[in-house]
């Protein structure tokens, strides 16, 4: 096979890889399938295991290192070899970025050809000094622009849901259509895919969640950024690229230029993902090449190779990207500027409690829930009820998108254990099924001016009926009322036994009211919180 084969056949080798890799992180996200409160699969959270930048931020933030996160040591060490072929290779965002990129360049008219390394390149090792000195302070916030936990937070909230939706309307209106031929083949074709996705994909049936739109809305804006710059997000923004970008400074696989051959016609520049060369010639920025082998495919005269170099060896044509210790402070000073705005609301100082910040249980008390916390959306995708939900506001601008129980939308199982199994930085600590039954989330309360016992002299049992307490956290008083008619009936009405209530936000799930329950679960009481129990053991009240 000549050499200019080879070239060609490595970058459709690289294509494939992509697509390989790709599949494989839709498969990892059907792993997180919320069949039964039983142990997930052992390969449930291999995808975040395998990021760096999620091992050195949760070290920084919280001064702790969970065991597993230890693998992704795996990944700097090719990077440290082969530069950052994770980002040209395996990285599933990236290649969707590398899609969009090719469909966007069909649909312009004049596509930007030559693509030469721009300074603005440096943002992205900005973004990263600077949330790197939040984080000493405890911001984990930079994970929330991680392009693993980015991609994987999407596809749980809004494409898989979006598809969900798809599938079981397009199933209904066939149900619902004139009876007939059209029908029954519409039938024949929306049934089995109804069934089979609802066995062995989405499980939790009509699932949505609160803040997809913002979420799609930052998707999708990143996407549009390719029709002004190919990966404009791997080359300007991405922090993981950053990261690795400084371990590839200098990569035993290297790329070369045969000077004898090169005519400098710029045709590797225009093919280049990463717009890792700053002018034509043989000058090159390992920090910033995907290791795509775009360049090498795109040479007409073969000048253009990879080959192995000792990492002490100096080249004359590898340029470094010139990250200067002046501009590194000022991102430093810029992180820490923007420190407090991630601390404005009370809720973010610990000044006062949101009633709806429901945490999961097992969640660690919130200073350090937040210095663990990636955002990353598992425990919620997990959630056999659909009840874990994305913040918004709930825990100010440093809580965006961490997990949250909404009761109306889904309580929490008695005996499933699943998030505080899954979280990869243990922001949510292992519970076994016993240790979460002891475990208080919230507080329930009720509404006399809705509830129907009270309310309108009527029995209604449905909360205590539910309540998975053994000895039942709802109980009845027997109250005497007297109805339109002057007619005097006994009615029993419900009341909630602090001590027993954990917050599960079952009797709010099941309240026959639809709009606002008659019974609603706050945060109060929760076990992870001593500041935040208004009620102690035995009825004392502060």
């Amino acid at each position: 096979m000549s050499r200019r084969r080879r070239i060609v056949t490595g970058a459709r080798v690289r294509r494939l890889v992509q697509l390989v890799f790709l599949l494989v992180f839709f498969g990892w996200v059907l792993l997180a399938r919320p069949v039964s409160p039983a142990e997930p699969h052992p390969w449930f959270k291999l995808g975040f295991l395998l990021d760096p930048l999620i091992l050195i931020f949760t070290w920084v933030a919280a001064h702790a290192v969970p065991l597993v996160l230890l693998f992704s040591l795996v990944v700097i060490g090719v990077t440290l070899v082969m530069g950052r072929v994770f980002c040209g290779w395996v990285c599933p965002l990236g290649t969707i970025h590398d899609v969009a990129g090719r469909g966007f360049d069909r649909l312009q008219r004049n596509p930007k050809r030559r693509d030469r390394w721009s300074r603005w390149q440096l943002t992205k090792y900005f973004v990263l000094v600077g949330f790197l000195a939040m984080a000493v302070f405890g911001v984990h916030w930079i994970c929330v622009f991680d392009p693993l936990v980015l991609f994987y937070r999407t596809t749980t909230t809004v494409l898989l849901p979006g598809a969900q939706w798809a599938v079981e309307e397009s199933s209904t209106a066939a149900f619902h259509s004139d009876p007939g031929t059209v029908r029954d083949w519409l039938m024949a074709v929306t049934e089995p895919v109804y069934d089979f996705t609802g066995d062995h994909v989405f499980v939790v049936k009509q699932q949505a969640f609160l803040g997809a739109g913002l979420i799609a809305l930052v998707f999708v804006v990143l996407l549009v950024l390719n029709a002004y710059r190919r990966r404009f997000w791997c080359r300007y923004l991405c922090p993981l690229g950053a990261l690795l970008g400084v371990f590839a400074w200098r990569p035993l696989l290297r790329r070369a230029i045969d000077k004898e051959t090169c005519n400098q016609c710029d045709l590797c520049a225009m093919r280049c993902h990463g717009a890792a060369a700053a002018e034509s010639g043989d000058r090159w920025k390992p920090s910033e090449c995907l290791g795509c082998l775009n360049c090498t495919e795109s040479c007409n005269r073969d000048s253009s190779r990879f080959h192995l170099a000792w990492p002490w060896r100096k080249e004359p044509t590898t340029e470094s990207v010139d990250l200067s210790l002046r501009a590194a402070l000022g991102a430093a000073v810029g992180g820490l500027i923007a420190l407090p705005l991630m601390r404005l609301s009370p809720q973010s100082r610990g000044k006062r409690f949101h009633p709806l910040l429901i945490r999961p249980p097992g969640a660690r008390e919130e200073r350090e829930f937040l210095k663990r916390c990636t955002s990353c959306g598992l425990c919620m995708k997990v959630c056999p009820t659909g009840g874990l939900q994305p913040a918004v506001s709930e825990a100010g601008l440093e809580g965006l998108w961490t997990p949250r129980l909404v009761p109306r939308l889904g309580y929490c199982e008695y005996d499933c254990t699943l998030c505080s199994q899954v979280c990869p930085t243990e922001a949510i600590r292992p519970l076994g099924v016993e240790e979460k039954h002891q475990t208080k989330i919230g507080l329930a309360a009720f509404d006399t001016t809705r509830c129907i016992p009270y309310a309108y002299g009527r029995e209604c049992m449905v909360c205590e009926e539910h309540c998975p307490v053994p000895d039942k956290a709802i109980y009845f008083i027997e109250a005497e009322v007297v109805d339109r008619d002057g007619m005097t009936k006994t009615v029993k009405q419900p009341h909630v036994d602090p001590d027993l209530c954990i917050g599960c936000g079952v009797c709010e799930n099941k309240c026959p009211y639809a709009d606002r329950p008659a019974i609603r679960v706050s945060s109060a009481n929760e076990t992870r919180n001593p500041d935040n129990q208004p009620i102690l053991p035995g009825g004392d009240i502060y």
